[in-house]
């Protein structure tokens, strides 16, 4: 029987993340795809979107199949589904079966997007289950910037190469299939008595999930303004044809780095990560929004963003074993996985909304996202606040 704690296991687990961003990687095909094709820019990007709509479906349909098929089985069908899918637009020309291939490519990331974090909280407990979902958030950020530089090379061979890259879910799930164990074969691992009287009490979803959904599409709005905005303010500051690309790939880099560290961060600091994090937000944010005229202050802005963002995202998903009973933790995962696409959805209607009711609607891209930011940065200063208030509260 395969343990769950094993060195290999981990690895194998840790490499459905790694897949899990892959939708995005062929975006630079897109206009030579537009060309080949015959179609427009609109429907080019289209197939660049799709994914992001049928993951969403997904990812709440996820614990329902889960709950038909098994854990593992749900894994292995939808990264079956992504390298299939993924490799269909290599053969042919037709857009309509693209858009389709796309559409299943999505459904597959979908499926087992939450079974990701969630079978986490099933198969390890205490540090282990802590480092395991900063590894996780970090291989994520590692395949997306993996995965979209070794599609940008295989451009060159011309835009159907670079759908070789979903190749890589087949050997990912071979060694899944082969090292990560059924959850109804797993090993019982060892928790501490607090934790283990405290999982063992809870029978239902707390209404606490519905706040950490909240939260997480708030956090990930915080991000995406910075993320979409620093080409349009570079190129205020630089002037056009600016490239921001490699800032944008120092940024994940950055963003790995606080996923391999969270483990050693909850052991050092505890509940405050969640402080840090939000903290180190906010400085990111403040940097962003003064820094009209200063290329170096706004680009430490971006680059700080995505090393604290990894801090909390993990610590949120750890927190959800003690929201609910561990039977519907795929569903709960789902749902805190919803605020986070919504989140992303929103984002440009939310600064464009909010800007315009602070007085800088009309405005440029740029000039809304330096208005809104700041406002962002002090929301997350009174939420450490108030979470620090809160859980010194639970203490006593």
């Amino acid at each position: 029987m395969v343990k769950q704690d094993s060195l290999l296991t981990k690895i194998a687990f840790l490499g459905i993340s790694f897949v899990l961003t892959s939708a995005y990687a062929i975006n630079g095909a897109l206009p030579q795809m537009t060309e080949a094709l015959h179609i427009s820019s609109t429907e080019a990007q289209v197939l660049a979107t799709t994914p992001s709509i049928t993951v969403t479906v997904f990812v709440l349909l996820s614990s329902f199949i889960a709950a038909k098929l098994g854990d593992k089985n749900t894994i292995i069908l939808g990264v079956t589904l992504v390298g299939l899918a993924g490799i269909v637009p290599m053969f042919t020309d037709s857009y309509a079966i693209i858009l389709v291939s796309r559409t299943v490519l999505g459904a597959g990331l979908g499926i087992f997007n939450s079974l990701a974090v969630s079978m986490i909280a099933v198969m390890y407990n205490g540090k282990t289950r802590a480092a395991m979902l900063g590894y996780r958030a970090a291989a994520e950020q590692v395949g997306q910037a993996v995965l979209t530089l070794l599609a940008g090379l295989l451009l060159a061979f011309g835009w159907r190469a670079t759908f070789l890259v979903y190749l890589i879910a087949f050997p990912i799930l071979f060694l899944f299939i082969k090292r990560v164990p059924d959850t109804s074969e797993m090993t019982p691992l060892q928790s501490s008595k607090s934790e283990k009287t405290t999982v063992e009490k809870i029978t239902r979803i707390s209404p606490l999930v519905l706040v950490f959904t909240l939260f997480a599409a708030f956090l990930v709005i915080d991000y995406m303004a910075i993320q979409l905005s620093f080409p349009f303010m570079a190129t205020e500051l630089k002037g056009e044809g600016y490239n921001t690309s490699p800032i944008l790939s120092a940024m994940l880099i950055a963003a790995t780095v606080g996923g391999v560290t969270y483990g050693w961060f909850v052991a050092t600091f505890g509940r405050f990560t969640l402080q840090i994090g939000l903290v180190l937000m906010a400085i990111s944010n403040f940097l962003v929004a003064f820094s009209h005229g200063n290329f170096i202050m706004l680009m430490a802005g971006v680059l700080l963003i995505g090393f604290p963002l990894q801090l909390i995202s993990p610590f949120i998903f750890n927190q959800l074993p003690k929201l609910g009973p561990l039977a519907r933790q795929s569903l709960i995962t789902s749902i805190i996985l919803i605020g986070f696409n919504v989140g992303v959805f929103i984002e440009p209607m939310f600064v464009a909304t909010f800007a315009s009711m602070i007085g800088h609607g009309g405005g440029s891209a740029a000039a809304s996202a330096y208005a809104t930011i700041p406002y962002l940065g002090m929301v997350l200063l009174i939420i450490a606040i108030v979470t620090v208030i809160t859980s010194r509260k639970q203490e006593k």
